[in-house]
């Protein structure tokens, strides 16, 4: 049976036109898992090697290739090498303290610049993008200056040098600065996404824009807060490289880690980074869990 088309020939009717030979696509299906795992197990085959390490019976002090047996021995003398302690023990003082910090300066930071416009925005977002995008190593060195040359301002110059030693609060300071730009960007990220009408809507109930602020912004925004400060806290935790310029003579776990690769890493090593990647998966697991309820 056939139809007549608008140019007056003849067209086949459309129960009889020929089926559409599409090409086979079953096997398509399996290329994004494949990939997806082939590129979780990268990421994570460092980790998984250090995991299994800690429970490798070796025969001496420092770690080998070879996995010689299954043990738990290092777990139960994790704290026993000399001057491991010290350093992890620095390391979990400096991180939280600096996360701390940097969340507040860089929450107040993210919902300036996510809310407000003001003269001088595209410059702080650039300098922010600066101090993101900046080699580790221009930074250490030229907060290593700075320090230095404090010493040299008239006046306030050795208060400051007295204050800021190379040390302790070197360190502080410098994992201060360097987390406040990460922490701003995720917070101002999620200012940008708020419904405005929320807070419109309280202040019609008569609150005012501190109760405002706290009981709406506060919630709406404490998702991002607490990614900022574990981002922060993290990257004051395997922080090296700057670490390494103001650090004077005090050692973080990353700067110890570097010394001891000299004569061989000790396999208590492998135990608490397994403990300190198990924290962050605690930590995240419960960002997501908040998040979830929140939602």
């Amino acid at each position: 049976m056939s139809a007549i088309a608008a140019g007056g020939g003849p067209i086949e009717a459309r129960g009889s036109l020929p089926p559409i030979n599409r090409p086979n696509k079953r096997w398509t299906r399996f290329i994004l898992p494949i990939f997806t795992f082939a590129m979780i197990l990268y990421l994570t085959s460092p980790v998984i090697v250090m995991i299994v390490f800690g429970f490798n019976y070796i025969p001496g002090e420092r770690q080998t290739p070879k996995f010689w047996g299954f043990t738990l021995d290092w777990y139960k003398n994790a704290f026993n090498v000399p001057g491991l302690t010290p350093a992890i023990r620095n390391s979990l003082i400096i991180a939280p303290s600096s996360a701390i910090v940097a969340t507040i300066l860089g929450t107040l930071l993210g919902l300036t610049l996510g809310r407000y416009w003001f003269r001088g925005r595209g410059l702080t977002n650039f300098v922010i993008f600066l101090a993101i995008a900046v080699p580790e190593i221009v930074l250490g060195s030229s907060l290593l200056s700075m320090f230095v040359q404090f010493e040299t301002i008239p006046v306030v110059g050795p208060t400051l040098a007295h204050i800021l030693h190379l040390g302790f609060p070197t360190i502080l300071v410098s994992h201060i600065g360097f987390s406040i730009p990460f922490v701003a960007v995720t917070v101002r990220a999620r200012v940008q996404g708020l419904d405005r009408s929320l807070e419109d809507a309280a202040q019609d109930l008569f609150a005012n824009p501190v109760t405002a602020f706290f009981k709406v912004t506060l919630p709406l925004i404490a998702p991002g807060i607490f990614a900022g400060f574990l981002l922060a806290f993290v990257l004051s935790l395997d922080d090296f490289v700057i670490t390494n310029f103001v650090s004077g003579q005090v050692q973080t776990f990353p700067i110890w880690v570097y010394g001891a690769t000299r004569i061989g890493l000790p396999p208590q090593v492998n135990v608490l980074g397994t403990l300190l990647f198990g924290v962050g998966i605690l930590a995240a697991g419960l960002n997501v869990v908040l998040q979830r309820r929140r939602a």
